[in-house]
């Protein structure tokens, strides 16, 4: 089983290593990928150093999964080219998920349409994969109609450089921006670029990705991304409107259920999910689930977890698992 994780040195690269050692992967062989600069450079696997490799001689070597996160770009030029030998691509950037024939996938939800020929998988965005894993279960039983989102999005969604602004401005340092706006101590309505329709990339995603992966075109969904200042977590406020009437215990039950999914929800005791308790978990925190008083069937839910995780890293591994259990990788 040669496994070859190109941007094998990036933030989320970094975490998928983690994880595929955490999960006991059966890895044979792994083949950290990197750009021309990083060739060279060792990473750490299960205790041992690997030299990183150009994605020329990856594609050369002919492994059985490869797991890219390493940008659009990169997915667009290079996802093919090992699919064409064989590969089987997972992939975290944005390239493929609205392509029709790419599956878009969150296991525990809909790996069911998954079929052995499929050489490109898409992994969602992080902020799209914590939601639908909460709102699955609660669709397939009352219909949504309507969705409401307020995201509170990390700076590590961003990437290394956005975490360095954030530790420079808390450390009275200058340093590079990566982002337009001062990031400590505030937090702006601001993630991915702006569109001429007034929404931004990321909120376009939460929006088309979520009616792909639930099936459901007719979900009318309208979206809000805020970055904060928080290292290791993205939260949600979610407001959903169900075509049917629900029962809030046999609400909590549906989610209870949900594999993948850890309801806290005590108020009385504080308790509650927070980012800084997702951090470094694969599950989805589910909280806050009660009845929006203002409007008929409707609920509001506040979902929280680890973006380099369960958002990008530990979604993808899991693809790789389920293809594995299935006998299409091997």
């Amino acid at each position: 089983m040669k496994v070859a994780i190109v941007g094998a040195t990036g933030l989320v690269g970094g975490v998928m290593l983690k994880v595929l050692e955490e999960h006991n992967f059966p890895v044979t062989e792994l083949l950290p990928v990197a750009s021309e600069k990083s060739v060279g450079k060792k990473v750490i696997f299960k205790g041992q150093e690997i030299e990183v490799i150009s994605i020329k001689e990856a594609i050369d070597a002919h492994p059985s999964v490869a797991v890219f996160s390493a940008g659009s770009e990169v997915s667009s030029k290079y996802a093919p080219e090992f699919a064409k030998t064989g590969t089987t691509v997972i992939d975290n950037s944005s390239q493929w998920r609205m392509f029709p024939n790419v599956p878009l996938i969150v296991p525990e939800v809909n790996s069911y349409i998954l079929r052995h020929e499929n050489k490109i998988i898409a992994n969602p965005n992080c902020s799209t994969i914590q939601m639908v894993l909460a709102l699955a279960p609660l669709h397939k039983k009352y219909k949504i109609k309507r969705l409401v989102v307020s995201t509170y999005q990390s700076v590590t969604g961003t990437g290394v450089k956005a975490v360095q602004q954030l530790k420079n401005e808390r450390a009275g340092i200058e340093g590079e921006m990566a982002y337009p706006h001062r990031i400590d101590l505030n937090c702006f309505p601001h993630g991915g670029t702006f569109l001429p329709d007034g929404c931004t990339t990321e909120e376009q995603k939460l929006i088309k990705e979520t009616q792909k992966i639930l099936g459901d075109k007719t979900i009318q969904i309208t979206a809000t991304v805020v970055r904060v200042p928080v290292i290791g977590g993205h939260s949600e406020s979610v407001n959903i409107e169900f075509e049917n009437d629900f029962d809030l215990a046999e609400v909590n039950s549906l989610l209870k259920a949900m594999p993948g999914i850890v309801l806290i929800d005590n108020p009385s005791a504080n308790e509650y999910p927070m980012p800084i308790n997702a951090e470094g978990k694969d599950e989805v925190f589910v909280g806050r689930v009660r009845k929006d008083l203002s409007r008929e069937k409707c609920l509001n839910m506040w979902i929280v977890a680890d973006n380099l995780r369960k958002g990008a890293a530990t979604n993808a591994i899991q693809i790789a698992e389920y293809l594995y259990k299935q006998e299409w990788v091997k």
